[in-house]
């Protein structure tokens, strides 16, 4: 296996486990968006809150892929 396999391996493996973190987080903020955010008057709809949520998430996951590749 050459450098550039290897490397392409960690990468994908970064990616795995970086998605992975993500959906949970994603289903975490979910819920905590459809249901804390009534307790500052706000009223999101489940929709609402998915999109919200999903801002979110894609920002993580290009966050945590860049500090996993920075440190990789």
């Amino acid at each position: 296996m050459n450098k550039g396999e290897s490397m392409k391996q960690a990468f994908k493996a970064s990616a795995v486990e970086t998605m992975t973190s993500v959906l949970i987080g994603l289903l975490v903020s979910w819920l905590i968006t459809f249901y804390a955010l009534p307790l500052w008057g706000l009223e999101p709809s489940p929709a609402q809150s998915l999109s919200i949520t999903a801002v979110y998430t894609a920002a993580s996951f290009a966050r945590q892929l860049f500090v996993r590749r920075l440190f990789a």
